[in-house]
């Protein structure tokens, strides 16, 4: 309808109502929707017919949803070379009916980083955005000031996260609702308190005797080229969306705390059933999140198990151990078989009702994503390789399963 339309009505450039109005007009009509949600549907319905063609077929053939394929035209919207965009696309028509369930987010993720290898305008455009960075702060009325601005994204989440903490400290009596102590956390921060003054009124108050809010931590993993300033290799925030380019690593180093990461190779397993230290940011840092499909926890928030339980002779190391939430941890009490893909870093699980699985570490990397090299021992696939339950509640409180 679009196409007839402005094929007819190209050259009336003095006209009131332009071509997209009128279309969504009587799609809303036709629908019985309102005009903005009738126009949102024309953008993205241009999209598959204009700028992304094969993932429409993709859409068609039902193996991405409409909230999906809403993801990938944002994520690729940037992209303003016809070559380039046609080759992302066909590189998504064959990659997406192949990745597992994801989130919106880890979706949005991937995305990225084919557009970042496709598309290097693409990339300059987004750290131009990351330079134009601001805070603004606007009188309105009443005393109320609206606050607006762009901030990095690893700030912005730290900034939140601190928020939470510092509206988390009053007790549970205080009569202002969770986004009004956020709002009245940030001005105890601009004060530099490290907690926020309980209003219940009550003289034996607890929120005198609870802890003040801890340091928010928020972790970045790059390549050392990177960090150096001399690479070109973007770097992911655990826990978030998106992609940070090199030039804004170079910029955070500066003020960072810098932990080198340690590759396990083909080290031996360790000793202990808790892995050390340096084997859990490394798998935290390999997997970046909740290696569960579907699941985007942030890895740091996240258990460590063992694929092959300590009891039948699973090892501590890398290649059997993974990332799970703490409910996903729990989930993985039922009974069901799990087996290390060839490069030791995917792992395969089948559920009990017969449907497979393949989880892949998130983090791309060739540093991160490199083969383990020796197998260690691992015992034979069978039907009696289950998951024991009473293991799991015996370390549940270690977070390590």
């Amino acid at each position: 309808m679009f196409a007839y339309r402005l094929s007819r009505c190209s050259e009336t450039e003095d006209w009131a109502v332009d071509t997209m109005e009128a279309v969504a007009a009587e799609v809303a009509a036709a629908l019985r929707i309102s005009q903005g949600l009738a126009a949102s549907r024309l953008r993205y319905a241009r999209v598959m017919r204009e700028r992304l063609p094969q993932v429409a077929e993709v859409f068609k053939a039902g193996e991405i949803d409409y909230l999906a394929f809403q993801t990938l035209a944002y994520r690729t919207d940037l992209i303003e070379d016809s070559a380039v965009l046609a080759a992302v696309d066909g590189e998504l028509f064959v990659k997406l009916p192949r990745w597992p369930s994801m989130s919106r987010g880890r979706l949005g993720a991937q995305v990225d980083k084919i557009v970042a290898n496709a598309d290097a305008d693409a990339l300059r455009r987004r750290t131009k955005q990351q330079r134009d960075r601001e805070i603004c702060i606007d009188e309105v009325q009443g005393g109320i000031s609206l606050i607006r601005g762009r901030l990095l994204s690893p700030h912005a989440h730290a900034l939140e996260q601190r928020l939470d903490a510092l509206a988390n400290t009053v007790c549970p009596r205080d009569p202002r609702s969770r986004h009004q102590r956020r709002a009245d956390a940030l001005g105890a921060l601009a004060a530099g308190a490290d907690r926020l003054g309980c209003r219940c009124g009550h003289r034996e108050c607890a929120a005198g005797t609870r802890p003040a809010a801890t340091p928010v931590v928020i972790h970045v993993i790059a390549e050392s080229a990177a960090v150096a300033g001399s690479g070109s290799i973007t770097a992911s925030e655990m826990g978030a969306d998106g992609l940070i380019t090199a030039e804004l690593i170079a910029e955070l180093a500066v003020s960072a705390k810098l932990v080198p990461l340690t590759h396990p190779g083909d080290a031996a397993p360790e000793p202990g059933y808790v892995p050390s230290k340096a084997l859990a940011d490394f798998v935290r840092c390999r997997d970046l999140t909740c290696r569960w499909p579907g699941c985007d926890r942030p890895a740091s928030r996240c258990d460590l198990d063992h694929t092959i339980p300590v009891s039948q002779g699973g090892p501590t190391h890398a290649s059997n151990l993974k990332c799970y939430c703490r409910t996903h941890h729990r989930t993985a009490k039922e009974p069901f078989s799990e087996r290390h893909g060839h490069d030791r870093h995917t792992h395969h699980q089948q559920r009990p009702a017969g449907r497979r699985f393949a989880r892949h570490p998130r983090a791309s990397w060739r540093g991160v994503r490199r083969p383990m090299g020796r197998r260690h021992h691992q015992p034979p696939l069978s039907a009696d390789h289950r998951r024991s339950p009473q293991h799991h509640r015996e370390h549940q409180r270690a977070g390590v399963g």
